[in-house]
Protein backbone atom coordinates (compact mmCIF):
# COMPACT_ATOMS: atom_id res chain seq x y z
CA UNK A 1 0.00 0.00 0.00
CA UNK A 2 1.13 3.43 -0.74
CA UNK A 3 1.88 6.56 1.37
CA UNK A 4 -1.15 9.06 2.16
CA UNK A 5 -0.83 12.82 1.66
CA UNK A 6 -2.30 14.72 3.90
CA UNK A 7 -2.57 18.58 1.99
CA UNK A 8 -3.27 21.79 3.24
CA UNK A 9 -6.19 22.94 1.28
CA UNK A 10 -5.20 26.21 -0.06
CA UNK A 11 -2.72 24.65 -2.03
CA UNK A 12 -5.03 22.92 -4.40
CA UNK A 13 -5.97 26.71 -5.31
CA UNK A 14 -2.65 27.80 -5.84
CA UNK A 15 -1.87 24.79 -7.82
CA UNK A 16 -4.83 25.61 -9.66
CA UNK A 17 -3.90 29.30 -10.57
CA UNK A 18 -0.75 28.16 -11.59
CA UNK A 19 -1.87 25.52 -14.21
CA UNK A 20 -3.80 28.22 -15.67
CA UNK A 21 -0.91 30.51 -16.28
CA UNK A 22 1.72 27.70 -17.33
CA UNK A 23 3.54 28.17 -20.69
CA UNK A 24 4.12 24.60 -21.57
CA UNK A 25 5.09 23.63 -17.90
CA UNK A 26 6.22 25.26 -14.08
CA UNK A 27 8.10 22.97 -11.69
CA UNK A 28 7.98 23.20 -7.47
CA UNK A 29 8.82 22.05 -4.29
CA UNK A 30 6.68 20.30 -1.85
CA UNK A 31 7.07 21.44 1.74
CA UNK A 32 5.83 19.65 4.60
CA UNK A 33 6.65 16.92 7.18
CA UNK A 34 7.44 12.71 7.18
CA UNK A 35 5.45 10.69 9.97
CA UNK A 36 5.71 7.19 10.27
CA UNK A 37 1.71 6.58 9.74
CA UNK A 38 0.91 9.44 7.62
CA UNK A 39 2.94 12.69 5.74
CA UNK A 40 1.76 16.54 5.66
CA UNK A 41 1.77 18.86 2.85
CA UNK A 42 1.69 22.47 4.14
CA UNK A 43 2.78 24.31 0.85
CA UNK A 44 3.48 24.18 -2.28
CA UNK A 45 6.25 26.99 -4.01
CA UNK A 46 7.09 27.18 -8.06
CA UNK A 47 10.54 27.28 -8.89
CA UNK A 48 11.34 31.00 -9.68
CA UNK A 49 11.44 32.00 -13.43
CA UNK A 50 15.48 32.65 -14.77
CA UNK A 51 15.62 35.62 -16.67
CA UNK A 52 16.81 33.96 -19.87
CA UNK A 53 13.98 31.71 -19.65
CA UNK A 54 12.02 33.41 -21.79
CA UNK A 55 14.53 33.76 -24.92
CA UNK A 56 15.05 29.59 -24.60
CA UNK A 57 10.91 29.23 -24.59
CA UNK A 58 11.17 30.67 -28.47
CA UNK A 59 11.73 26.69 -29.57
CA UNK A 60 9.44 23.92 -29.39
CA UNK A 61 8.71 22.78 -25.48
CA UNK A 62 11.11 20.12 -23.96
CA UNK A 63 11.38 18.89 -20.78
CA UNK A 64 15.00 18.03 -21.60
CA UNK A 65 15.17 21.87 -21.60
CA UNK A 66 14.39 21.55 -17.35
CA UNK A 67 17.18 23.58 -15.15
CA UNK A 68 17.98 20.90 -13.11
CA UNK A 69 20.74 23.03 -11.51
CA UNK A 70 18.29 26.03 -10.61
CA UNK A 71 15.78 23.99 -9.23
CA UNK A 72 18.29 22.29 -6.77
CA UNK A 73 19.92 25.77 -5.93
CA UNK A 74 15.92 26.87 -5.38
CA UNK A 75 15.59 23.97 -2.93
CA UNK A 76 18.96 24.38 -1.00
CA UNK A 77 17.89 27.99 -0.34
CA UNK A 78 14.24 27.09 0.85
CA UNK A 79 15.22 24.57 2.82
CA UNK A 80 17.70 27.56 4.62
CA UNK A 81 13.82 28.72 5.41
CA UNK A 82 12.31 26.05 6.90
CA UNK A 83 12.19 25.78 11.13
CA UNK A 84 12.75 22.19 12.15
CA UNK A 85 10.17 19.52 11.40
CA UNK A 86 9.85 20.76 8.01
CA UNK A 87 11.46 19.82 4.90
CA UNK A 88 11.61 19.61 1.29
CA UNK A 89 9.70 16.16 0.69
CA UNK A 90 9.03 16.43 -3.08
CA UNK A 91 8.48 18.45 -6.38
CA UNK A 92 6.00 18.87 -8.65
CA UNK A 93 5.14 19.50 -12.05
CA UNK A 94 2.14 21.23 -13.82
CA UNK A 95 2.44 20.45 -17.95
CA UNK A 96 0.51 20.33 -21.32
CA UNK A 97 -0.69 17.03 -22.50
CA UNK A 98 2.03 16.65 -25.02
CA UNK A 99 4.51 16.87 -21.62
CA UNK A 100 2.68 15.05 -20.19
CA UNK A 101 4.21 11.13 -20.64
CA UNK A 102 7.54 12.21 -20.25
CA UNK A 103 6.94 13.79 -16.46
CA UNK A 104 6.96 10.99 -14.28
CA UNK A 105 10.61 10.69 -15.54
CA UNK A 106 11.43 14.14 -15.26
CA UNK A 107 10.41 14.35 -11.79
CA UNK A 108 12.30 11.57 -10.62
CA UNK A 109 15.61 12.63 -11.48
CA UNK A 110 14.80 16.01 -9.66
CA UNK A 111 13.80 14.44 -6.83
CA UNK A 112 17.58 12.37 -6.63
CA UNK A 113 19.28 15.85 -7.50
CA UNK A 114 17.52 17.93 -4.64
CA UNK A 115 17.64 15.10 -2.23
CA UNK A 116 21.37 14.55 -2.95
CA UNK A 117 21.86 18.35 -2.75
CA UNK A 118 19.97 18.93 0.70
CA UNK A 119 22.06 15.48 2.00
CA UNK A 120 25.45 17.48 1.52
CA UNK A 121 24.90 20.52 3.47
CA UNK A 122 23.44 18.18 6.25
CA UNK A 123 25.79 17.58 9.22
CA UNK A 124 23.53 14.85 10.69
CA UNK A 125 22.25 11.67 9.32
CA UNK A 126 18.88 10.37 8.71
CA UNK A 127 17.89 7.28 11.06
CA UNK A 128 17.20 3.97 10.26
CA UNK A 129 13.65 4.19 10.27
CA UNK A 130 12.88 7.38 9.33
CA UNK A 131 10.96 7.99 6.04
CA UNK A 132 12.69 8.21 2.72
CA UNK A 133 9.76 8.97 0.06
CA UNK A 134 9.46 11.58 -1.85
CA UNK A 135 6.85 13.01 -4.17
CA UNK A 136 6.56 13.06 -7.43
CA UNK A 137 3.44 15.09 -7.89
CA UNK A 138 2.19 15.72 -11.56
CA UNK A 139 -1.00 17.52 -12.95
CA UNK A 140 -2.25 18.01 -16.36
CA UNK A 141 -2.62 21.70 -16.87
CA UNK A 142 -5.55 20.93 -19.86
CA UNK A 143 -7.29 17.94 -17.55
CA UNK A 144 -6.32 19.34 -14.43
CA UNK A 145 -5.54 15.40 -13.31
CA UNK A 146 -3.26 14.96 -10.09
CA UNK A 147 -0.96 11.97 -10.24
CA UNK A 148 1.12 11.25 -6.97
CA UNK A 149 3.53 8.66 -7.01
CA UNK A 150 6.84 8.33 -4.59
CA UNK A 151 10.46 7.27 -4.76
CA UNK A 152 12.89 6.08 -1.99
CA UNK A 153 15.49 8.47 -2.56
CA UNK A 154 17.75 5.73 -0.58
CA UNK A 155 17.32 3.43 -2.97
CA UNK A 156 19.00 4.81 -6.65
CA UNK A 157 17.23 1.73 -8.39
CA UNK A 158 13.52 2.99 -6.81
CA UNK A 159 10.99 2.58 -9.04
CA UNK A 160 7.28 4.48 -8.95
CA UNK A 161 4.60 3.58 -6.08
CA UNK A 162 0.98 5.29 -6.36
CA UNK A 163 0.46 7.72 -3.52
CA UNK A 164 -3.00 9.01 -1.82
CA UNK A 165 -3.39 13.12 -2.23
CA UNK A 166 -5.93 14.10 0.13
CA UNK A 167 -6.73 17.61 0.75
CA UNK A 168 -7.52 18.57 3.94
CA UNK A 169 -8.84 22.38 5.99
CA UNK A 170 -6.69 23.81 8.52
CA UNK A 171 -4.50 21.33 8.70
CA UNK A 172 -1.82 22.75 10.77
CA UNK A 173 -4.18 24.62 13.38
CA UNK A 174 -3.67 22.19 16.40
CA UNK A 175 0.22 21.58 15.52
CA UNK A 176 2.50 21.85 18.83
CA UNK A 177 5.57 24.11 18.47
CA UNK A 178 8.94 23.60 20.59
CA UNK A 179 11.02 26.41 21.19
CA UNK A 180 14.43 26.83 22.89
CA UNK A 181 17.25 29.13 23.05
CA UNK A 182 21.19 27.40 22.85
CA UNK A 183 24.29 29.26 23.97
CA UNK A 184 27.48 28.67 21.54
CA UNK A 185 30.84 28.83 22.32
CA UNK A 186 32.81 27.13 19.79
CA UNK A 187 36.46 27.47 19.40
CA UNK A 188 37.70 25.60 16.24
CA UNK A 189 41.33 25.69 16.13
CA UNK A 190 43.49 26.29 12.83
CA UNK A 191 46.39 23.65 12.81
CA UNK A 192 49.65 24.93 11.87
CA UNK A 193 50.80 21.74 10.19
CA UNK A 194 47.93 21.79 8.08
CA UNK A 195 48.58 22.94 4.22
CA UNK A 196 46.01 25.03 3.76
CA UNK A 197 43.90 27.09 6.09
CA UNK A 198 40.28 27.02 4.15
CA UNK A 199 37.94 28.83 6.87
CA UNK A 200 34.59 27.66 5.53
CA UNK A 201 36.10 23.83 5.52
CA UNK A 202 37.72 24.37 9.35
CA UNK A 203 34.62 25.65 10.26
CA UNK A 204 32.59 22.93 9.05
CA UNK A 205 34.80 20.74 10.65
CA UNK A 206 34.36 22.01 13.91
CA UNK A 207 30.83 22.51 13.40
CA UNK A 208 30.31 18.57 12.60
CA UNK A 209 32.36 18.11 15.97
CA UNK A 210 29.79 20.16 18.17
CA UNK A 211 26.81 18.84 16.05
CA UNK A 212 27.75 15.23 17.75
CA UNK A 213 27.40 17.33 21.07
CA UNK A 214 24.02 18.54 20.53
CA UNK A 215 22.65 15.02 19.53
CA UNK A 216 24.31 13.49 22.71
CA UNK A 217 22.26 16.20 24.66
CA UNK A 218 19.83 15.63 27.27
CA UNK A 219 16.74 17.67 25.91
CA UNK A 220 13.89 18.89 28.91
CA UNK A 221 10.22 19.35 27.90
CA UNK A 222 8.53 21.93 29.79
CA UNK A 223 10.97 20.92 32.54
CA UNK A 224 10.94 17.24 32.32
CA UNK A 225 13.11 14.42 31.17
CA UNK A 226 10.28 12.59 29.11
CA UNK A 227 10.89 8.82 27.68
CA UNK A 228 11.24 8.57 23.81
CA UNK A 229 8.57 6.51 22.93
CA UNK A 230 6.07 7.54 24.85
CA UNK A 231 3.64 10.25 23.60
CA UNK A 232 4.47 13.99 23.19
CA UNK A 233 1.11 15.24 23.91
CA UNK A 234 0.24 12.50 26.44
CA UNK A 235 -2.53 13.80 29.61
CA UNK A 236 -3.05 16.96 27.46
CA UNK A 237 -6.86 17.57 26.57
CA UNK A 238 -7.44 17.76 22.93
CA UNK A 239 -9.86 20.17 21.37
CA UNK A 240 -12.21 19.05 18.77
CA UNK A 241 -14.06 20.65 16.08
CA UNK A 242 -11.30 24.25 16.56
CA UNK A 243 -10.03 24.98 12.89
CA UNK A 244 -8.55 28.10 14.12
CA UNK A 245 -4.45 27.91 14.24
CA UNK A 246 -3.80 27.42 17.93
CA UNK A 247 -0.90 26.56 18.51
CA UNK A 248 0.89 24.39 21.70
CA UNK A 249 4.20 25.64 22.73
CA UNK A 250 6.17 23.62 24.54
CA UNK A 251 9.54 25.00 26.26
CA UNK A 252 12.65 23.04 26.29
CA UNK A 253 15.79 23.35 27.84
CA UNK A 254 19.02 21.41 26.27
CA UNK A 255 21.11 20.03 28.53
CA UNK A 256 25.16 19.55 26.83
CA UNK A 257 27.36 16.82 28.68
CA UNK A 258 30.54 18.08 29.73
CA UNK A 259 32.43 14.99 28.73
CA UNK A 260 32.07 13.39 25.81
CA UNK A 261 33.52 9.67 24.87
CA UNK A 262 31.11 6.30 24.89
CA UNK A 263 33.41 4.52 26.62
CA UNK A 264 35.00 5.66 29.95
CA UNK A 265 38.71 5.74 28.41
CA UNK A 266 39.71 8.83 26.01
CA UNK A 267 42.97 9.88 24.58
CA UNK A 268 43.66 13.65 24.46
CA UNK A 269 45.40 14.97 21.20
CA UNK A 270 48.54 17.54 21.27
CA UNK A 271 47.75 19.95 17.69
CA UNK A 272 50.39 22.64 16.79
CA UNK A 273 47.66 25.36 16.50
CA UNK A 274 48.31 29.12 15.02
CA UNK A 275 45.31 30.25 14.84
CA UNK A 276 41.59 29.70 15.65
CA UNK A 277 37.13 29.79 14.71
CA UNK A 278 35.61 31.00 17.46
CA UNK A 279 32.22 31.06 17.52
CA UNK A 280 29.67 33.07 20.16
CA UNK A 281 26.27 33.98 20.97
CA UNK A 282 22.73 32.45 21.63
CA UNK A 283 20.46 30.78 18.42
CA UNK A 284 16.86 30.66 18.78
CA UNK A 285 15.45 27.53 17.81
CA UNK A 286 11.83 26.35 16.96
CA UNK A 287 10.61 23.14 15.44
CA UNK A 288 7.02 22.25 14.36
CA UNK A 289 5.04 18.68 14.94
CA UNK A 290 1.96 17.39 13.48
CA UNK A 291 -0.58 16.50 16.21
CA UNK A 292 -1.18 12.67 15.48
CA UNK A 293 -0.02 11.43 18.43
CA UNK A 294 3.28 12.47 17.85
CA UNK A 295 6.13 10.40 19.80
CA UNK A 296 8.96 12.62 22.68
CA UNK A 297 11.45 11.28 20.02
CA UNK A 298 9.89 12.62 16.95
CA UNK A 299 10.11 16.26 18.50
CA UNK A 300 13.30 16.26 19.99
CA UNK A 301 15.13 14.73 16.81
CA UNK A 302 12.61 17.96 14.80
CA UNK A 303 14.73 20.53 17.45
CA UNK A 304 17.87 18.63 17.41
CA UNK A 305 18.31 19.14 13.32
CA UNK A 306 17.05 23.08 13.69
CA UNK A 307 19.89 23.80 16.14
CA UNK A 308 22.13 22.15 13.91
CA UNK A 309 20.66 23.44 10.67
CA UNK A 310 20.46 27.05 12.26
CA UNK A 311 24.32 27.26 13.30
CA UNK A 312 25.40 25.60 10.19
CA UNK A 313 23.14 27.72 7.30
CA UNK A 314 24.37 31.20 9.25
CA UNK A 315 28.26 30.05 8.94
CA UNK A 316 27.05 29.27 4.99
CA UNK A 317 25.64 32.70 4.34
CA UNK A 318 28.38 34.25 5.86
CA UNK A 319 30.73 32.62 4.04
CA UNK A 320 28.81 33.21 0.64
CA UNK A 321 28.72 36.82 1.87
CA UNK A 322 32.43 37.34 2.57
CA UNK A 323 32.98 36.11 -0.67
CA UNK A 324 30.53 38.20 -2.64
CA UNK A 325 32.03 41.18 -1.07
CA UNK A 326 35.51 40.40 -0.56
CA UNK A 327 36.24 38.06 -3.29
CA UNK A 328 37.35 34.11 -2.94
CA UNK A 329 41.26 34.83 -2.89
CA UNK A 330 41.21 37.21 0.05
CA UNK A 331 43.49 36.47 2.68
CA UNK A 332 43.17 38.27 5.74
CA UNK A 333 46.40 38.95 7.91
CA UNK A 334 44.60 40.29 10.91
CA UNK A 335 42.07 39.39 13.50
CA UNK A 336 38.42 39.49 12.43
CA UNK A 337 35.14 39.77 13.90
CA UNK A 338 31.96 39.28 11.75
CA UNK A 339 28.34 39.17 12.62
CA UNK A 340 26.34 36.29 12.09
CA UNK A 341 22.92 37.08 10.31
CA UNK A 342 20.00 37.05 13.17
CA UNK A 343 17.09 34.92 12.45
CA UNK A 344 13.69 35.78 11.71
CA UNK A 345 10.32 34.19 12.08
CA UNK A 346 7.64 35.33 9.66
CA UNK A 347 3.85 33.68 10.33
CA UNK A 348 2.15 32.10 7.25
CA UNK A 349 -1.67 33.13 6.54
CA UNK A 350 -4.08 30.30 7.69
CA UNK A 351 -1.40 28.60 9.55
CA UNK A 352 0.24 28.12 12.40
CA UNK A 353 3.56 26.94 11.54
CA UNK A 354 6.26 30.34 11.04
CA UNK A 355 8.49 30.11 8.36
CA UNK A 356 12.41 31.78 8.77
CA UNK A 357 14.91 33.52 7.39
CA UNK A 358 18.44 35.43 8.21
CA UNK A 359 18.86 38.94 8.04
CA UNK A 360 22.16 40.88 7.84
CA UNK A 361 22.14 44.37 10.31
CA UNK A 362 22.31 46.52 7.36
CA UNK A 363 19.88 44.63 5.42
CA UNK A 364 16.59 46.22 4.74
CA UNK A 365 13.21 45.07 5.30
CA UNK A 366 12.28 45.13 1.47
CA UNK A 367 15.18 42.77 0.30
CA UNK A 368 13.82 40.42 3.07
CA UNK A 369 10.28 40.75 1.87
CA UNK A 370 12.00 40.25 -1.72
CA UNK A 371 13.30 37.32 -0.71
CA UNK A 372 10.29 35.41 0.63
CA UNK A 373 8.11 36.28 -2.58
CA UNK A 374 11.42 35.36 -4.71
CA UNK A 375 11.82 31.91 -2.82
CA UNK A 376 8.58 31.01 -1.17
CA UNK A 377 6.21 32.91 -3.84
CA UNK A 378 4.95 34.16 -0.34
CA UNK A 379 4.48 37.93 0.35
CA UNK A 380 4.95 39.52 4.07
CA UNK A 381 4.34 42.43 5.31
CA UNK A 382 7.75 44.18 7.34
CA UNK A 383 5.79 44.36 10.51
CA UNK A 384 5.20 40.52 10.80
CA UNK A 385 8.62 39.89 10.45
CA UNK A 386 10.35 39.20 13.90
CA UNK A 387 13.69 39.33 14.81
CA UNK A 388 14.21 36.46 17.45
CA UNK A 389 17.48 37.06 19.16
CA UNK A 390 20.47 39.21 19.71
CA UNK A 391 23.86 39.07 17.47
CA UNK A 392 26.16 36.44 17.45
CA UNK A 393 29.58 36.81 15.85
CA UNK A 394 32.38 34.53 14.71
CA UNK A 395 35.97 35.76 15.70
CA UNK A 396 38.37 34.53 13.46
CA UNK A 397 42.61 34.60 14.15
CA UNK A 398 43.56 32.95 11.34
CA UNK A 399 47.46 32.32 9.96
CA UNK A 400 49.87 34.51 8.78
CA UNK A 401 51.47 33.57 5.62
CA UNK A 402 54.76 35.01 6.92
CA UNK A 403 55.82 33.84 10.50
CA UNK A 404 58.99 36.24 11.93
CA UNK A 405 62.28 33.93 12.58
CA UNK A 406 61.10 33.89 16.18
CA UNK A 407 57.52 32.24 15.61
CA UNK A 408 59.23 29.66 13.06
CA UNK A 409 61.64 28.70 15.82
CA UNK A 410 59.00 28.08 18.67
CA UNK A 411 56.89 26.72 15.75
CA UNK A 412 59.70 24.22 14.29
CA UNK A 413 60.30 23.33 18.57
CA UNK A 414 56.35 22.75 19.58
CA UNK A 415 56.36 20.16 16.48
CA UNK A 416 59.01 18.44 17.37
CA UNK A 417 58.35 18.09 21.12
CA UNK A 418 54.75 17.01 19.73
CA UNK A 419 56.88 14.25 17.99
CA UNK A 420 58.77 13.42 20.80
CA UNK A 421 55.89 13.22 22.81
CA UNK A 422 54.17 10.76 19.99
CA UNK A 423 57.96 8.57 19.85
CA UNK A 424 58.04 8.50 23.86
CA UNK A 425 54.56 7.03 23.90
CA UNK A 426 55.52 4.14 21.15
CA UNK A 427 58.65 3.46 23.23
CA UNK A 428 56.51 3.43 26.41
CA UNK A 429 53.97 1.00 24.88
CA UNK A 430 56.45 -1.09 23.23
CA UNK A 431 58.44 -1.62 26.49
CA UNK A 432 54.88 -2.25 28.32
CA UNK A 433 54.46 -5.23 25.65
CA UNK A 434 57.98 -6.43 26.22
CA UNK A 435 57.99 -6.48 29.74
CA UNK A 436 54.58 -8.05 29.56
CA UNK A 437 55.60 -11.00 27.23
CA UNK A 438 58.85 -11.67 29.05
CA UNK A 439 56.47 -11.81 32.65
CA UNK A 440 53.98 -14.00 31.24
CA UNK A 441 57.08 -16.42 29.48
CA UNK A 442 58.65 -16.85 32.93
CA UNK A 443 55.10 -17.40 35.12
CA UNK A 444 53.92 -20.16 32.02
CA UNK A 445 57.66 -21.44 32.40
CA UNK A 446 57.43 -21.85 36.22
Amino acid sequence: MGRTYFVEEGIGQYLTELSTKVKPYVTGLLIGQCSPQRDYVIRAVRTPPKEQQQEESLGPPKLASLDEEWITTHASQVSRMLPGGLLVLGVFMIATPELAKDGQNALRKLIFSVEKSLSKRRLWKPAEEEVSDRAALQICSATKKVVCRTYDVQDPKSSAKPADWKYQNALTASWVALGCTVNVNIHIPLLATSPNHDLEKNTKNGLNRWSKQIEDSVFLINGQVKDEDTELLEGQKKFRGNTQPSTQISDVKVLTQLCQGASPRSTATVQVCSGSINLRGAVKCRAYIHSNKPKVKEAIQALKRDIINTLSDRCEILFEDLILNEGPQKKSFGREYHVLPQRLFVPVAGSSVMLSDYKFGDEAAGEIQERFVEMLDQPVQAEDMHIAEDISTVDICPVADSLSDTEQAQLAKATLLLKLQQNMGLVVAAAVAVLASIFSFNYFSD
